[in-house]
C-alpha cells in the first residue's frame, strides 16, 4: 500500500487510476468531505464544494490541497499559508471553455434581438486567463471593446508588459458606455480591490438603459436583489436581459431570476471536457512536483471523450448575415439554450446537473466547411478557434 494518501472530489474526471500507484486515493462528494476524512490525508484534490478551512483542516496532515479550477474562494488561503500547507489552483485551466460560453452567448443574443456585431460594444471586467480571450473572441466577431481591471492596470504601471493589446478604462467608463457588460473577476471581500456585491444599484444605475448584464464568475459578485431590481423589480428597469452561470446562495438559484433571465445555467461555464482535463493535469502535476514522482510530471488524459455531435460542419453562408453564421457554427459545438432549459425545468437538481454535465468540447477540435461565405467571416471563425477547411 502506498505511503501517500489523497482525498479526492469523486466528480474531478480523468483522475480514478491514474494516481493509485503512487497514493491511497479516497474519492468522495466535494460537499461531503469531513475532517475525519482529511485527518490522515497528505493532499486533497478538490473543486469549488469543498471548504478548506480551519474546520476541515484543523489537527490533519494534509500538506497539499490542488483545486481543479480557476477559483480559489473556498480555500482559507490565510489559514493555509499560516500553517503551512501548499495550495494551488489551476489558473487558465477552463478559459477556453468560458471563452465558448461567452462568445455562444453573444451569438444567441445577436440571433434573438437581431443585433449586428460590430454595432455592440462588449465591457470586460477582468482581464485575466478568462477575460483576455473573452476580448480575443469580442475582437474576432468585430466588436468594440472596454476592459476594466484596476489591480492589472495598476501592477502594469509598475512593469509595463510590452505588446499590451489594450487600454484600460475606469469602471464608470465601460458602464455608460457598453451595450453588454460581462464579469470576469475572482471573489474577493476585502483588499484594496473587492469584488463581493461589486455589481450592486450603483453598478447597474450607472449602466446605459437596455444593457445586458452577463455573470459566469463568482455568484457573490454581483448582488441578487440589486439585479432583481435593475431588470423588473422597479418601475424602470435598466437592462435589456442577463445571463447568469453563477448565482449567490449556490446550489439553490433565486427563484425569480432564474425564471427571467435570458440564459440561466449551473456553474457550468468552464466545463468544457477540454478544461476539465486541464484542470485535472494541473492537480495531477502539483502532486507529482510536491511529492517528488517524476513518473506523471507531462501526464494529460489520454482519451477525452468526443462530444454527441459530429466534430465536422458544413455551412452555407447564402443569404445569410455574418451573425447568422457565426450562430450557427457556435451553437453547434455548444447548444446553450438546453442547458439552461434543463436548469430553468428543475433547478433542484443543479448539483446533478454540474456532476452529471455532458460531453461538451471546444472550438479548436470542430472542422468548418464554409460554403458561400466571405473571406470576412472565414476568418472571423478561424479567430474563434475553428479550423477551416475552405478546400
Amino acid at each position: 500500500m502506498p505511503d501517500l494518501k489523497i482525498i479526492a472530489d469523486d466528480k474531478i474526471p480523468f483522475l480514478k487510476g491514474i494516481l493509485e500507484p503512487y497514493a491511497d486515493v479516497r474519492y468522495l462528494p466535494g460537499a461531503k468531505i469531513t475532517a475525519d476524512d482529511v485527518r490522515d490525508a497528505d493532499a486533497i484534490f478538490t473543486r469549488t464544494r469543498t471548504k478548506c478551512n480551519e474546520a476541515l483542516l484543523s489537527g490533519s496532515s494534509v500538506k497539499l490541497i490542488a483545486t481543479a479550477t480557476i477559483g480559489y474562494d473556498h480555500i482559507d488561503t490565510d489559514y493555509c499559508d499560516v500553517k503551512g500547507i501548499k495550495w494551488v489552483n489551476a489558473p487558465g485551466c477552463n478559459s477556453g471553455s468560458v471563452k465558448q460560453y461567452i462568445t455562444t452567448s453573444l451569438a444567441t443574443l445577436a440571433d434573438h434581438y437581431g443585433l449586428r456585431f460590430e454595432d455592440m460594444t462588449l465591457g470586460i471586467i477582468g482581464f485575466g486567463n478568462v477575460g483576455s480571450k473573452v476580448f480575443d473572441a469580442a475582437k474576432a466577431l468585430g466588436m468594440n471593446v472596454i476592459v476594466n481591471d484596476p489591480p492589472l492596470e495598476a501592477s502594469l504601471s509598475e512593469s509595463p508588459l510590452v505588446g499590451n493589446p489594450v487600454n484600460f478604462s475606469s469602471l464608470d467608463h465601460l458602464l455608460t458606455n457598453s451595450d453588454i457588460v460581462t464579469c470576469h473577476v475572482p471573489l474577493e471581500k476585502d483588499g484594496k480591490y473587492p469584488t463581493y456585491h461589486l455589481a450592486n444599484d450603483d453598478f447597474f444605475d450607472k449602466m446605459k438603459p437596455d444593457t445586458v448584464f452577463i455573470n459566469s464568475s463568482r455568484g457573490p459578485v454581483c448582488d441578487a436583489e440589486a439585479l432583481k431590481r435593475a431588470v423588473g423589480l422597479s418601475q424602470n428597469p435598466k437592462l435589456k436581459t442577463f445571463i447568469l452561470d453563477v448565482w449567490e446562495n449556490e446550489p439553490t438559484p433565486d427563484a425569480y431570476l432564474l425564471e427571467n433571465a435570458f440564459i440561466a445555467t449551473p456553474h457550468i461555464a468552464g466545463y468544457s471536457a477540454d478544461g476539465k482535463a486541464n484542470g485535472t493535469a494541473a492537480c495531477v502535476s502539483e502532486f507529482c512536483n510536491f511529492f517528488g514522482i517524476s513518473a506523471l510530471h507531462e501526464w494529460y488524459p489520454a482519451n477525452i471523450p468526443s462530444p454527441p455531435m459530429p466534430l465536422t460542419i458544413t455551412i452555407d453562408g447564402k443569404s445569410k448575415s455574418k451573425e447568422q453564421i457565426i450562430f450557427e457554427a457556435v451553437t453547434h459545438t455548444y447548444p446553450i439554450l438546453d442547458d439552461s432549459a434543463l436548469l430553468k425545468r428543475s433547478p433542484a437538481t443543479f448539483e446533478e446537473q454540474r456532476g452529471s454535465y455532458h460531453v461538451r468540447r471546444e472550438f479548436q477540435n470542430f472542422t468548418i466547411f464554409p460554403e458561400n461565405t466571405s473571406s470576412e467571416v472565414i476568418q472571423s471563425l478561424e479567430s474563434l478557434g475553428f479550423r477551416v477547411d475552405n478546400a
